[in-house]
């Protein structure tokens, strides 16, 4: 009987699909790019016995349609079932489940940066060339939220618990709108929360869910709608906001009185008094020494 070529294909069932896998979780791809963001938030990489392994994406019912595209996107087998089931949320939770098996696409998905078991802060942005906005719109749409506020502004918000896709989105959404953020886990349950509204949400809204994106369609629906907000008359816009420099920070407490730093440093009273209530209480990092000169 005749060896086996050490070369020779494995026969498997992708083979019986006549799949093609080569352009699979392509990052420069933005549907791809958006369906890896969304599985970093909201997939769970499960490790079995041996090669065995699933991935794994449970939503609610009404966001079946975006389970289907990535069914549609996904050149190996997967299925999508559905079950009812009581949460602490809701005591009949509809919920839709897609699946995935496939050893050869779980392990294009954790070379990615996806990792097999707890995953919530250590996933971060790809290391490889990918489309920014489609990656943020996918992580948006599986953990973060768009429309309006109780008061009946525009927002978008993402709540994360990794530090490394919280401050890709600060940055990104600066480049883009101006608009600063400095990310601090809350003290409830150690999770950031990132907030963008009025124009700033508005813009990022036009940028993220742009014509023809792939997306959550209720999410896409109050992106596009935020579009139609206006400033209401009299309102003020609030100038961009000033950082504190390690050199004001040392004269603030040299000085030690709000009310002569501000004079000095150009400030309010009350953005000096708070700072320096931040700077003694710990909640602010005390500013480096300033290296001796000789």
């Amino acid at each position: 009987m005749a060896e086996r070529e050490p070369s020779a294909h494995q026969y498997t069932f992708d083979d019986a699909l006549d799949v093609d896998t080569t352009r699979f979780m392509n990052l420069e791809d933005p549907d791809y790019a958006y369906m890896f963001g969304f599985l970093q938030a909201d997939g769970h990489l499960a490790q079995g016995v041996g090669q065995k392994g699933r991935l794994s994406v449970e939503i609610n019912v009404r966001d079946i349609e975006i389970l289907r595209e990535f069914q549609r996107l996904t050149p190996y087998n997967s299925s999508i079932t559905q079950r009812t089931r009581s949460t602490n949320f809701a005591e009949n939770h509809h919920s839709a489940t897609w699946t995935l098996c496939s050893l050869e696409a779980r392990t294009t998905l954790n070379q990615l940066g996806l990792p097999y078991g707890r995953k919530s802060e250590k996933i971060t942005p790809p290391r490889v060339p990918f489309s920014r906005r489609d990656y943020l719109r996918g992580v948006i749409d599986a953990d973060g939220s768009v429309g309006y506020t109780g008061q009946g502004y525009p927002f978008v918000s993402l709540t994360t618990a990794s530090t490394a896709v919280g401050a890709y989105l600060c940055r990104y959404a600066r480049q883009l709108t101006g608009a600063g953020r400095t990310i601090k886990r809350n003290a409830r349950d150690e999770i950031y929360n990132v907030v963008y509204t009025k124009e700033a949400a508005m813009r990022l809204a036009e940028d993220l869910y742009h014509p023809g994106c792939l997306a959550v369609e209720r999410k896409r629906t109050s992106a596009v709608s935020l579009a139609s907000w206006k400033r209401p008359i009299g309102m003020k816009v609030a100038p961009p906001r000033k950082r504190w420099k390690d050199t004001e920070d040392r004269i603030l407490l040299e000085t030690g009185d709000a009310a002569e730093a501000a004079q000095t440093l150009g400030r309010t009273v009350a953005s000096c008094s708070l700072r320096l209530w931040r700077l003694r209480t710990g909640q602010t990092p005390m500013p480096p020494q300033e290296p001796l000169t000789y």
